[in-house]
């Protein structure tokens, strides 16, 4: 009997840590900074640790990752706040002719339909279907469309032991099936995706130490080049973008109040290294290269796990950046879905 009630404390742990883990998009603010709209395009890959999913369901020779042949399917709903502000300033040899500080804030709704498939006791396939809503106070502009849809693996070398530190592989391509930031009107138009594909590898590692797990990722993502662009930016066009990789990392710890609650907390952050713009100017016939600024977006994750039921857990996330390259406010909702004569599980 208690080692049914520790399996439910653990179940109830792992779907609150799953939920606080929903990837998280950094978003900026516009033109030097033509440079800086593409980069905020960039995914913060450090929340690809979603592959923690089943991994604390500690039984001993077992793996725990889905059993194979069976599926689950979760929708999750998410809210971002981002605000900047930028000063406009126009300076000659008569002096100041202007200075503004115009405030920017966008406003970002996602949601997303998830579906695991177990094709080996230790070997997971997971894909995602993204959708999103964004508003833009400074530019008065709305975008409501699909985001990049996403496809993973993954793979436990090892079978769960209890005690032991439990270790899952993993790997994702990212496609580019939402609107390209490269292919608008920056100055009117917002994009729903990042314009390019990658692709993430990574590690992750937990520990039981009931009632808490602890837990921690290390995950590196490769961009592929932006080609054929031809996006007017300014007086210039923007041909093509050298799309710097990313690295990150998270930890932290989840804790079970009792076998109906649990809760959670992480610090995830990702190091995005240099893009390179290709431009062509009309004005002298010529074509050159400029480098972004490398950035950091770093996040502080909470999550709330209710159980309603055997076998469905509703989790609450709440989150706030650190860095100027991380949203300020971050807000996310994930349950498991189950319909009537189609039971994927949970």
């Amino acid at each position: 009997m208690s080692n049914e009630l520790g399996k439910l404390r653990r179940g109830a742990l792992l779907c609150c840590l799953v939920a606080m883990m929903a990837p998280v998009h950094a978003e900026e603010g516009d033109d030097v900074d033509q440079a800086r709209e593409a980069l905020q395009q960039k995914e913060t890959d450090v929340t690809e640790e979603t592959n923690l999913e089943e991994v604390f369901q500690a039984a001993q020779k077992q793996y725990s990752l889905l059993p194979s042949g069976k599926m689950s399917m979760n929708f999750g709903a998410s809210y971002s706040y981002f605000r900047d502000n930028q000063i406009d300033i126009d300076i000659d040899e008569d002096g100041l002719n202007r200075f503004l500080i115009e405030n920017d804030a966008q406003h970002a709704f996602g949601a997303s339909l998830s579906l695991d498939y177990g094709i080996w006791n230790n070997l997971t396939f997971n894909t995602s279907l993204p959708v999103s809503y964004k508003y833009d106070t400074q530019k008065d502009a709305n975008n409501a469309a699909l985001g990049d849809v996403s496809f993973g693996l993954r793979y436990q070398p090892f079978p769960v032991r209890t005690g032991a530190i439990n270790t899952t592989l993993f790997g994702s391509l990212s496609t580019a099936t939402g609107v390209s930031p490269y292919k608008i009107d920056t100055r009117t138009e917002l994009s729903s995706g990042k314009g390019y594909y990658s692709m993430t590898g990574g590690i992750s590692m937990s520990q039981v130490i009931d009632p808490v797990v602890l837990f921690g990722s290390l995950s590196y993502t490769h961009a592929f080049d932006v080609t054929g662009i031809e996006q007017r930016r300014g007086s210039r066009d923007l041909l093509a973008v050298d799309t710097g990789d990313s690295l990150g990392f998270s930890f932290g710890l989840a804790y079970a109040l009792s076998y109906e609650v649990s809760l959670s907390a992480s610090y995830q952050q990702s190091y995005n290294f240099v893009s390179t713009f290709t431009f062509y100017d009309a004005s002298d016939d010529r074509t050159y290269q400029e480098d972004s600024s490398d950035s950091t977006s770093s996040v502080v994750n909470m999550s709330l796990g209710l159980r309603t039921s055997s076998n469905r857990v509703v989790n609450f996330s709440f989150g706030f950046g650190l860095t100027e390259d991380s949203p300020d406010v971050l807000m996310g909702f994930n349950v498991p879905v189950d319909f009537t004569g189609f039971k994927p599980g949970a």
